[in-house]
């Protein structure tokens, strides 16, 4: 079966150091890569609040990971993501091939402004 393009933004708790944060994003990527996905790129916004609150939280650690997958490994990261206490949200998207060339435009831009700096 041929890999697809995916994307998933996860919530973590704001109760958490610096280093539990990516401990947390590691132990996903490693969820992901040992379900033959492949990584393409991470993003970590950092501490943000919230529109609403969430479990009585008013901000949380946001990451978005890219990926390549099979759509059978899905199932498995979103059952370690409702495993996980420290996940307050998380959501996986399909990505069509539009968003895929948005997000390499994004990426490419992004590299472009720190090679300038």
């Amino acid at each position: 079966m041929a890999l697809r393009n995916y994307e998933t933004v996860f919530i973590l708790t704001p109760v958490m150091s610096e280093e539990d944060v990516k401990t947390s994003v590691d132990k996903f990527k490693k969820i992901l890569t040992d379900n033959g996905a492949e990584i393409i790129h991470v993003d970590n916004w950092g501490l943000r609040k919230f529109a609403y609150p969430i479990d009585k939280k008013n901000s949380g650690f946001y990451t978005v990971v890219e990926f390549l997958a099979k759509p059978e490994s899905i199932k498995t990261l979103e059952t370690e993501y409702k495993r996980d206490e420290r996940v307050l949200r998380h959501i996986v998207i399909a990505l069509d091939k539009h968003a895929v060339v948005y997000n390499e435009k994004k990426r490419n831009k992004i590299k472009q402004q720190n090679a300038a700096q």
